[in-house]
């Protein structure tokens, strides 16, 4: 193996464990919304008022931005 092809295999090596480490957090940050999700975020469905709705739509609004890169959809259409 030359001492490149030894870089570029450390390289990827690395490049995967960085992956696989903000994959890790990224799945335990989806799972702690999904839970907070089902308790409604801590409001109560019969209090509601609009700064929970207005919360609700910047993290929502955040949220889709994401997916629309991951997606390439909307203003990251290729």
């Amino acid at each position: 193996m030359t001492d490149r092809t030894a870089r570029a295999a450390r390289n990827q090596e690395n490049s995967l464990a960085a992956f696989l480490t903000k994959k890790a957090e990224f799945d335990a940050l989806l799972a702690e919304l999904t839970q907070a999700s089902a308790d409604h975020f801590g409001a109560d469905p019969e209090t509601v008022l609009w700064g929970e709705a207005a919360w609700l739509s910047d993290a929502t609004a955040k949220l889709k931005d994401i997916a629309d890169q991951h997606f390439r959809r909307g203003e990251y259409e290729a």
